[in-house]
């Protein structure tokens, strides 16, 4: 299967989706192709009614080592022409907009997104990261949320994500000092949700993890992403009523009906997501 993209690379088996980081030999740093392709790639995944799971990983030794602060100069005028006017200062505002969705494109697609680190994780990496609903690491990896130690502000999303999965007071040490954390840390502030010896088994923990997800009724996993992602900050109340009109939508469906023969007729239930 040839691949249309420069930056990533697409594999889908079943229902899994697989998205790799394909730039090896730069350690993946994410110049401006990684922003540009990731859109269309994930409106295909939510497109495509086959697709139940996706799988982010990287290509090489490493997930990713962030930004490529040279190469995305094309896309930054006003770091290309080190510009300090008020007129660049506000174009290079609405610039950061289309980064910012580049990232929230993988949040808001209505598939389960799964993570898998291994080598370094390192500042736009981890944006991409925290925009996922699971990550997974393996023994090796080496995650710094880096921006600090390069004289910026990580600016297109890990500072609104990363308190939400980790709380306040480690999402700050992170941010402050950006410093390196290795396996061990990360599954211990939550960041992980389970670490592997080597990329190996990280890849496969990832495609088991991703196939017991895609054995559930599609409908409901999907609603309880949109649920879970609309009631981050909202009150419990809130919630609820949104939780009621969301379960409703998919009362009564053939997934449903296929629960309740399943059970009747002691087997696994084969949904449609319908």
């Amino acid at each position: 299967m040839s691949n249309p993209n420069s930056f990533y690379k697409v594999e889908k088996e079943g229902p899994i989706a697989r998205v790799f980081l394909n730039r090896p030999e730069k350690k993946n740093a994410m110049g401006p192709d990684a922003w540009t392709e990731i859109l269309p790639i994930f409106q295909d995944i939510e497109d495509d009614d086959a697709i139940r799971v996706a799988i982010v990983a990287g290509e090489g030794r490493d997930f990713s080592a962030g930004i490529d602060l040279m190469g995305m100069a094309p896309m930054l005028s006003t770091l290309k022409n080190w510009d300090f006017s008020a007129k660049a200062t506000v174009r290079l505002f609405h610039d950061l907009f289309p980064l910012q969705e580049a990232m929230t494109c993988v949040e808001k697609c209505s598939k389960p997104v799964i993570c898998a680190f291994h080598g370094y994780c390192i500042g736009a990496a981890l944006d991409l990261g925290t925009a996922c609903d699971i990550r997974l690491a393996s023994q090796d990896v080496q995650i710094s949320l880096r921006e600090a130690a390069v004289s910026i502000i990580a600016d297109v999303g890990v500072l609104q994500r990363l308190p939400l999965i980790v709380g306040q007071g480690v999402a700050r040490e992170m941010a402050f000092t950006a410093k390196f954390i290795d396996a061990g840390r990360a599954k211990a502030v939550n960041l992980v949700n389970a670490v592997y010896p080597d990329k190996e088994s990280l890849l496969k923990g990832a495609q088991s993890m991703a196939m017991e997800i895609a054995q559930m009724a599609p409908l409901a996993v999907q609603g309880v992403k949109e649920v879970l992602n609309f009631c981050r900050g909202k009150s419990i109340a809130d919630g609820l009523e949104y939780t009621a009109a969301r379960s409703a939508m998919i009362l009564p469906s053939d997934d449903l009906a296929e629960t309740m023969a399943a059970l009747m007729e002691k087997r696994q239930p084969v949904y449609t997501g319908k």
